[in-house]
């Protein structure tokens, strides 16, 4: 059965038509601005020509325009080496992480009367899902991301308290101070980080290092992936989960 194109349809088709040699270049948001149609009308209009949508559109495209090919497979390239830097960066991690340790973590996690949690930046966002997850579980759990609250609480913090940091660098100033003050009132403290060699590594009591892949796709910004530390992350609160049940 023939398909029938509605007029911002065909008026897509003709625009296609017309650029077809620009098409390896757009996204479904480009042509979308470039054609004057909606983005869902570009989806419409490539299923009622056969195609799953715009980008297995622009596949086919290498069948009839090999200039495209080329184009096409840079593209392929540097997605699949987006895909690889981060794979790297969980593998690695999970391969760098000692059993032990986690076992040594758990334990120290259930017999804290409290859970401190002091993160800054990006690494925040980390410490607020453990947070929360703790406190599902009924564990007493606090985080803190700023500064002068994270020197004045890390004074008070007893004993029987356990402090997580979350520092990608270990190099954060309010954090190497709050382990310092947990250090003088005895609290033992476990630090996850990408970082080995910073002050705040060589202060915790237990660390945890990631891999962080040196590649940056944002190079003119401190936005380093904290992907490494989401995973020692889940890893920790998966396991006292599971110690807990």
């Amino acid at each position: 059965m023939e398909q029938k194109f509605s007029p911002s349809e065909q008026h897509l088709l003709n625009y296609i038509n017309l650029h077809q040699q620009d098409m390896h270049d757009m996204s479904i948001v480009k042509l979308s601005e470039e054609a004057n149609v909606s983005t869902a009308t570009i989806v419409r209009t490539m299923k009622k020509m056969g195609y799953d949508g715009f980008t297995s559109f622009k596949y086919s495209l290498k069948e009839t325009n090999p200039g495209t090919l080329k184009a096409m497979e840079k593209v392929d390239k540097e997605i699949k080496g987006a895909i690889l830097k981060n794979e790297q960066e969980v593998t690695k991690t999970i391969e760098s992480l000692n059993v032990g340790a986690i076992e040594d973590t758990i334990q120290k996690m259930k017999a804290a009367k409290r859970i401190f949690i002091f993160a800054r930046g990006f690494s925040e966002l980390i410490a607020k899902e453990m947070t929360i997850k703790l406190q599902l579980v009924n564990k007493y759990c606090e985080m803190h991301d700023d500064p002068n609250i994270i020197r004045t609480i890390s004074k008070k913090i007893k004993k029987e308290d356990l402090v997580i940091f979350i520092s990608l660098n270990s190099e954060t100033a309010e954090l190497i101070e709050a382990c310092k003050s947990c250090q003088k009132n005895e609290v033992t403290t476990i630090n996850i980080t990408a970082n080995a060699q910073g002050l705040l590594h060589d202060l915790a009591d237990i660390n945890f290092v990631g891999f962080k892949s040196p590649i940056s796709y944002f190079p003119d910004y401190e936005v380093r992936s904290r992907l490494p530390l989401q995973v020692i992350s889940r890893i920790i609160l998966d396991a006292y989960s599971l110690r807990q049940t």
